[in-house]
């Protein structure tokens, strides 16, 4: 006997979730998440889900109570007979922690995921990681989608001409190759380096850029000085237009400030992570529609990856 479906959606991103289940044809189960006054976390599925084959939306920014909301939510069901726990993170925190690049710091992805797996998620299905290898952190699936899809089909319904795809720092390059190959454009990239965390200043820019228009892709952007730097440097070496790309606009800090003081023209971002104000230089992409396909090919056990083939 086939086993029910159903999509419920932690607090962090509420409306990504609704999003996703209204693309999918369903509503949202009922859950109550509340915190005593003390702060400390409650979760109740208010639905039988005994047998069910669950999903969870729930992205993982900060704060820290965004992570542990999720594993309670994933215990829960697990607790209540579910028959899979898939753990939908469109944005997965602590992303950037996936080394020990220096002596006596955390592998805060690896625990990350260590957690999940504890909790009883039997499968987690997210976007864009900052490090592709935190895949290999897991010993239960991982599907890992990519939001390339939908800048491309935007640029492909607006094209520019003229158009150069700039890496922001080396880390980037992989992206901003494979974003050239499919929208037919040059390729440069940003050597950079970063002398403390979140500080970053530009050094070279590889590639011919002058007179061009710009598109700077990156996974995520936190407070904006990398991607900023780099539209500060590219439009003083002879660019154009200078439009962005980004999946998770973290945007903490500063980051609102720079970005409009800078000379990016347009910066694309997916509803991966809530949107803190709007603003005049963003255009938010929705990402419902990429998770709703992948929950149904989870559920039908179809393969994911065609979801991308070109």
């Amino acid at each position: 006997m086939e086993q029910p479906l159903a999509i419920f959606a932690g607090r962090s991103n509420i409306a990504l979730a609704r999003a996703i289940a209204e693309q999918y044809g369903t509503t949202l189960g009922e859950v109550t998440i509340k915190a005593f006054s003390d702060g400390e976390i409650y979760v109740k599925y208010q639905q039988s889900i005994r047998g069910s084959d669950i999903f969870i939306v729930q992205s993982t920014p900060p704060p820290s109570e965004n992570i542990v909301e999720l594993l309670m939510l994933i215990d829960a069901a697990k607790r209540a007979s579910a028959y899979r726990v898939t753990a939908v993170i469109p944005y997965f925190g602590y992303a950037r922690q996936d080394r020990k690049d220096q002596p006596r710091v955390s592998i805060a992805s690896k625990l990350m995921a260590n957690l999940l797996t504890t909790a009883g998620a039997d499968r987690v299905l997210t976007m864009d990681l900052h490090a592709p290898q935190i895949q290999g952190f897991f010993d239960i699936p991982l599907d890992h989608l990519y939001a390339s899809s939908i800048f491309v089909e935007y640029f492909n319904a607006n094209p520019i001409d003229n158009l150069v795809v700039v890496a922001p720092d080396v880390g980037s390059l992989k992206m901003a190759r494979s974003y050239s190959k499919r929208l037919g454009a040059g390729l440069a990239f940003v050597d950079k380096r970063r002398p403390q965390q979140n500080v970053a200043e530009v050094m070279n820019i590889i590639g011919d850029i002058q007179d061009k228009n710009i598109l700077l892709v990156d996974d995520m952007i936190d407070t904006a000085g990398t991607i900023t730097n780099a539209a500060t440097a590219l439009r003083e070496r002879g660019a154009k237009r200078i439009l962005t790309a980004c999946t998770h606009p973290i945007l903490s800090g500063p980051a609102f400030q720079r970005i409009e003081d800078s000379p990016i023209d347009l910066m694309l971002v997916t509803d991966t992570v809530p949107l803190k104000r709007p603003s005049p230089k963003i255009k938010v992409l929705s990402v419902a529609e990429i998770f709703a396909d992948s929950i149904r090919r989870i559920y039908t056990d179809d393969s994911i990856s065609t979801l991308f083939d070109d």
